[in-house]
């Protein structure tokens, strides 16, 4: 190449660099690499530590989400605009990534999902690998074995005040955690249950968990869509195409409370005009007013 061609080239890649855009990035938030031994696969939690993280000693309240690619700016923003305009408490916000190198779909429907559905006939979103379901005992064990050691090792973190958040499968593992071992979170905010999942295996969980036990200690917050029920002329099952899952939501709360568990407490808000779509911002908001407290 002729030197003044070379430099030509030069050039155009200097001032292409010089014009490159520059990524927007949340403030006061921080990646971290975290690898789940027994699971043998390495995911990222990011971290959202509120304005006055660094202005004293004081532990706050975490606040757990998974789909966290999704979920996680919504939760920190959110959460920070309650504290900001509503005088509610600042949290350190927890987001769960999807296990790297995996397909967002993938590694949710393997993580979330307490079984391997009976029947189904779902595609993988990665080429040349099976879908995976059924490894929420699994995964579960991994946020309270070595996420929760992680989080307060590092952060100031109040640990007895810990608030799971998910929504559609991130609420089937949030119902794991709950029927399993209820005492992992102080509070659970659950949108928009896939409780239709595999025959409706979380009703039948909830049976059993009933007549082995006497108490249920948790609080938790439901809500979903008035939308996310069944379009007319369908037949309602305890499948995905069937379900109506308002109805399921609202079955499965009232079985909860008939119970009548001394320890238990459970809302159920329904927001009239949000599909499955767009419900979590809503369900996330009236979650943490359940919980959190506010100065106003």
């Amino acid at each position: 190449m002729k030197p003044f061609s070379l430099l030509i080239v030069l050039c155009c890649l200097a001032v292409s660099a010089q014009a490159a855009p520059a990524s927007y990035v949340l403030e006061n938030t921080e990646v971290r690499d975290i690898r789940a031994q027994a699971l043998k696969r390495d995911y990222q939690v990011y971290v959202a530590l509120p304005d006055s993280y660094r202005q004293g000693n004081k532990r706050y309240p975490v606040l757990f989400v998974v789909d966290a690619n999704y979920s996680f700016p919504i939760v920190r923003n959110i959460a920070q605009r309650l504290n900001k305009h509503a005088g509610m408490e600042e949290v350190v916000v927890v987001g769960l990534s999807y296990a790297n190198g995996d397909g967002g779909v993938y590694s949710r429907r393997r993580d979330y999902t307490p079984t391997t559905p009976r029947k189904h006939d779902y595609r993988s979103d990665m080429p040349g690998r099976q879908p995976a379901f059924g490894e929420a005992k699994a995964y579960a064990q991994f946020i309270s074995g070595e996420v929760f050691p992680f989080i307060s090792q590092q952060y100031r973190v109040n640990m007895q005040r810990k608030v799971f958040i998910g929504h559609s499968y991130g609420s089937l593992l949030g119902l794991q955690f709950l029927l399993t071992q209820p005492r992992t979170f102080e509070h659970y905010i659950l949108g928009s249950p896939s409780l239709w999942y595999d025959a409706g295996v979380m009703f039948d969980r909830e049976q059993a968990y009933a007549a082995s036990h006497k108490d249920l200690p948790a609080s938790v917050f439901f809500g979903i869509g008035g939308l996310e029920k069944l379009a007319a002329g369908k037949k309602r099952s305890r499948s995905e195409d069937e379900a109506d899952m308002l109805a399921d939501l609202r079955e499965f709360d009232g079985k909860l409370k008939s119970r009548k568990f001394p320890g238990l407490t459970t809302r159920l808000r329904v927001f009239e005009d949000e599909d499955h779509a767009s419900v979590f911002p809503f369900v996330l908001t009236h979650g943490l007013r359940a919980y959190l407290t506010s100065a106003k």
